[in-house]
């Protein structure tokens, strides 16, 4: 029988954007069943010790672009260690996930939320700009102004506070999280457990 995960993303956060392709790859071999959960990390790391970038350590922020560099030459991924747009304001293209999420459509909103991550950390894309967001729909293949119309349906924002709380509650604090079985992985690091785990 497979496995469920729940993947839970920031739609700023380049660990999400590194480990992206490798959990679709992941998943698509153990043929998982994966429900996407873009939730608001801001408010996850109020109640988790966790820090916004700019409010960490010197010394914490000088590892994480070396750790940045590391993994993008170990991945070989594109990947631009400070784009222009970051962080790009990500409510309106997490509104637009949760719609296909929220419509059964869970492959289109992973592949949108895939697709956006790309557009931020590789293309230098402002995700948070409406112009740009709906040019990103649109080379997924989606109808961008149903797919946009859809996101701006009353309750959306609401549903992502919902989300963001569920994730709370589940003890999530880091994106990308993965939490199969009621056991959390957390960080793209940590690919190969989750890879075990949906083996076992």
């Amino acid at each position: 029988m497979a496995k469920h995960v729940d993947y839970y993303v920031s739609l700023n956060s380049p660990w999400t954007y590194l480990g992206s392709k490798r959990f679709e790859a992941i998943a698509g071999k153990h043929k998982a069943h994966v429900s996407i959960w873009p939730v608001d990390f801001g408010s996850v790391f109020a109640v988790s010790g966790g820090l916004p970038l700019p409010k960490r350590a010197p010394q914490r922020q000088a590892y994480r672009m070396m750790e940045l560099k590391r993994w993008r030459d170990h991945l070989g991924v594109k990947l631009t260690l400070e784009p222009k747009f970051f962080p790009a304001n990500e409510m309106a293209a997490a509104k637009c996930v949760i719609a296909l999420r929220e419509l059964g459509r869970m492959a289109d909103a992973i592949k949108l939320a895939h697709a956006v991550l790309n557009a931020l950390w590789a293309e230098e894309k402002d995700t948070g700009d409406p112009a740009t967001l709906q040019a990103i729909i649109a080379d997924c293949g989606f109808d961008a102004a149903s797919v946009i119309k859809a996101s701006e349906t009353p309750g959306m924002a609401e549903k992502r506070e919902s989300y963001t709380k569920y994730a709370i509650e589940r003890g999530v604090f880091g994106a990308p999280s993965f939490v199969i079985d009621g056991e959390i992985f957390w960080g793209q690091d940590r690919l190969d457990f989750v890879d075990r785990k949906l083996a076992a």
